[in-house]
């Protein structure tokens, strides 16, 4: 092994996070994907580094105060994953065909000099490797929303990143599957899988994870800290309160909660009606001291008519998140005398945790008929209340 030089790909967009640029968010003060470079760098194996960055971040993280003396280039990505690492690779220039090139997500900032050492001491022997760890959890074959058979783990594994590649091994891949032809491939593994490569596994690392959604923000700050990266300064909490209602009003159907219910008619207002969601925002967005749903969302032309509730709480969490905070739990109480919603509650969390991106044991929902009273229990509309509870995971977006 001659050298081995690391990709980070850093220029897709965090959808699961709101949209926007997942990896300048701040982590215990430093953005996500400064703690990337630093667990790169800090493996005495690598000798450089290439970022990949978003059109129009080059000249930005070029500039950050953070990125590493290891870090030789900084450009611009392209639309796909693949396009991405091509363009890295490109400016890492011309090496010797038994060089090992690391490809990491720029989104895993817990990467150990270990696991980088041990990847490519696997990929230069066997030409190309991945870290990969077992699938705890167990697995279900779901087909048209119902179970259909219980899928056997003993033989599957989740990838992680770095994957490391021999330079001639990759010379060979891509004569065969250039980086810019029709097909797409989700990571380096399967682009060699496609070619009849044989790709090593090592084991990877837990603690290695993937920032997705914004409650593993938390979880790598406390990581970090655990690991004395930096002084934790004591998590308090914030707590944001929420509510809305609506009269049923003509068509159908009904949402609540993200979900749809057919034959039940729909809730009258300037959106789809949803009022779990709308007090599911106004709850976030009271957390983080954001104002309230009114005021993104006005009831006229600025919004469009029948605009999807889920659309307004993506907007809404992109900007919690925007503003530092991580959402940890919700509390939901739905009134109102039609329809029966009891079936439907945990459908209901399960729905809202996976849109706000927390566990989905930390979202509860609850009904009551309202036993009679006011206009939800005379069965004329539905209401709901939210409670929220953020904490921050930083001081806000920056890469500078």
């Amino acid at each position: 092994m001659s050298g081995v030089d690391a990709v980070v790909v850093a220029a897709g967009l965090g959808t699961r996070m709101g949209g926007g640029d997942k990896l300048g968010l701040l982590v215990a003060g430093r953005p996500l994907l400064a703690w990337t470079l630093a667990g790169l760098a800090a493996a005495p194996i690598v000798r450089r580094i290439v970022v990949v960055t978003a059109a129009g971040r080059v000249g930005e993280v070029s500039a950050a105060p953070w990125l590493p003396a290891r870090v030789s280039a900084v450009v611009e990505g392209g639309p796909r994953r693949q396009d991405s690492v091509a363009a890295g690779i490109g400016a890492l220039g011309a090496g010797l065909p038994d060089d090992v090139i690391l490809v990491h997500d720029g989104a895993r900032p817990l990467v150990s000099p270990a696991l980088v050492a041990r990847v490519a001491a696997a990929a230069a022997e066997h030409g190309a490797a991945i870290p990969v760890v077992p699938v705890a959890e167990t697995l279900k074959r779901v087909v048209d929303g119902q179970i259909a058979a219980t899928v056997d783990r003993t033989m599957l594994a989740a990838a992680q990143t770095p994957q490391g590649i021999r330079r001639d091994v990759l010379a060979r891949a891509w004569a065969e599957q250039p980086p810019a032809g029709a097909a797409t491939w989700t990571d380096e593994a399967a682009l060699l899988e496609a070619c009849r490569i044989p790709v090593h596994a090592v084991p990877g690392e837990s603690a290695n994870l993937k920032v997705t959604l914004p409650d593993d923000l938390a979880r790598v700050e406390a990581a970090l800290a655990a690991r004395g990266d930096f002084a934790a300064a004591p998590v308090v909490p914030r707590v944001g309160f929420g509510d809305d209602g609506h009269p049923f009003g003509p068509g159908a159907p009904l949402v609540l909660g993200g979900l749809v219910f057919e034959g039940a008619p729909r809730l009258h207002g300037h959106s789809d009606g949803d009022v779990a969601l709308h007090a599911v925002c106004e709850a976030l967005l009271g957390a983080a001291g954001l104002g309230d749903l009114g005021r993104l969302f006005p009831a006229g032309p600025a919004t469009p008519a029948g605009i999807a509730s889920t659309e307004m709480l993506a907007a809404c969490l992109e900007r919690v998140v925007a503003a530092g905070y991580t959402p940890v739990a919700l509390d939901v109480t739905l009134v109102g005398a039609r329809p029966r919603l009891a079936g439907h509650l945990d459908a209901m969390a399960t729905a809202i945790a996976a849109r706000v991106g927390v566990a989905a044991d930390r979202v509860n929902v609850k009904a009551s008929t309202g036993n009679l009273a006011g206009f939800e229990g005379a069965g004329r509309g539905i209401s709901a209340r939210a409670v929220a509870v953020v904490i921050p995971h930083g001081r806000g977006p920056s890469l500078s």
